[in-house]
């Protein structure tokens, strides 16, 4: 009996000894965080492992991974933003090749397109979680209020304007596009435009003329022009808060937005009363020649390539994206699952909120090219927003804009090419 008892004692200590600890770093809210460290103690039980998990908030994180990664002490899994795939993985060496892992997580749960977005030079860096992409938002309640239809063209916006300031007081507005959005605004225009997306994938310069982001300048100042948008210098004087913690958003003065479909929730739940925000389809400008659906991946699963246990690694990323107990644990905490298993059981049992999926559908539809991450690109936002925000106040002509956003960004995009 002792014997025997020794044999499984051992045994058991021997199998400890193979379990492998990992850990895994993320950023998000409270819910996120619950629900991922749950999931972790499935997954990692499952397949024999203990995970360690790290989490913040986004304020700080990309700092933070930026210094783990310098020094080689970042965690074996890491949750990555689309565009931080150049800044830390210019040849596509920065992080594991997920595709060495395919025995292990099924790689087919996934479309051609959605990994090409986790891709550097061929590699496969990360895995996405979910596809997100921007979407235009209405409060169907005001425009009701105001005898209007949601607008479906921006000419339906511009008309809507006087509309409803006549019906509903002085200080209504039909959309709202100041900083990030303005940029967001502007870039749809241009690529509407001329089916181009801002960078050249080829030469990793700017694909668009100087006189064709004018013209998207010159988009974005019409719609100020005609009442439909209020003007930067406004909403910076206001303090420039967000949206969604905004009086007027909450009450329905402001009553549509440019977002990530991901995000519905997040301007949804502001509204007070009996207001419903719904999503519609891409508004197209006048001679437009595809949608510029902007889509990416909200967030991608990477391992990190100093690792010592990537094919453990490779297990939990799975568990985490495709195993159905943990697909139920975690929900929507990232937006909707790119994972076909996992949109499908959560669209079944009615837990993705049908406006959310209405939205994500819109952009999984979408036309228009393939997003280069440069357009996140830091030095490339600042080059955008400080060049608006010039016009806006009148310190800068828009040609002057046009010319100077052009050649800051080719300067910022030097050193990757």
């Amino acid at each position: 009996m002792r014997l025997l008892t020794t044999t499984i004692l051992t045994g058991l200590l021997a199998s400890a000894a193979q379990a492998d600890t990992l850990r895994m770093s993320w950023w998000g809210g409270d819910a996120r965080h619950a629900q991922t460290q749950e999931a972790l103690n499935y997954c990692g039980p499952k397949h024999g492992h203990d995970i360690q998990a790290e989490f913040t908030g986004w304020s700080g994180h990309q700092e933070r991974i930026t210094t783990q990664i310098a020094g080689r002490t970042e965690a074996d899994i890491m949750q990555i933003n689309w565009p931080w795939l150049p800044l830390f993985s210019p040849d596509g060496t920065g992080f594991a090749d997920l595709y060495e892992y395919d025995h292990i997580i099924d790689l087919s749960q996934f479309t051609e397109a959605q990994l090409a977005g986790g891709e550097v030079a061929g590699k496969l860096n990360g895995i996405p979680v979910s596809t997100t992409g921007r979407v235009y938002f209405f409060n169907k309640t005001t425009f009701e209020r105001a005898g209007l239809d949601v607008p479906t063209t921006w000419q339906d916006v511009i008309d809507a304007a006087p509309v409803l300031r006549a019906e509903l007081g002085p200080d209504y507005y039909p959309f709202e596009a100041a900083g990030l959005n303005a940029i967001f605004l502007v870039s749809m225009a241009v690529t509407q435009a001329t089916g181009k997306d801002l960078i050249d994938p080829e030469t990793t310069t700017v694909a668009w003329t100087e006189e064709e982001l004018l013209d998207g300048i010159r988009f974005y100042q019409s719609l100020v022009e005609a009442g439909a948008i209020r003007e930067w210098r406004q909403v910076a004087g206001e303090g420039n808060i967000e949206l969604f913690e905004m009086r007027p958003w909450s009450d329905g003065r402001i009553a549509g937005t440019y977002e990530w479909d991901s995000a519905y929730a997040k301007y949804a739940d502001p509204l007070g009363g009996d207001q419903v925000l719904v999503p519609v389809p891409m508004l197209m400008t006048e001679g437009a020649v595809t949608e510029a659906t902007y889509s990416k991946p909200s967030m991608l699963f990477s391992i990190s390539r100093n690792s010592d246990h990537p094919e453990a690694a490779a297990e939990i990323i799975n568990c985490l994206l495709n195993d159905p107990e943990a697909i139920e644990i975690l929900t929507d905490s990232r937006g909707v699952p790119a994972s076909k298993v996992a949109f499908g059981l959560l669209n079944e049992n009615d837990l993705i909120n049908p406006n959310v999926a209405a939205a994500n559908a819109i952009v999984l539809d979408g036309t228009g090219p393939v997003v280069s991450s440069f357009n996140e690109h830091p030095r490339v936002r600042d080059a955008f927003r400080d060049n608006l925000e010039g016009v806006a106040y009148g310190i800068i002509s828009a040609e002057d804009a046009a010319a100077d956003i052009i050649s800051s960004i080719d300067r910022a995009l030097r050193q990757f090419r």
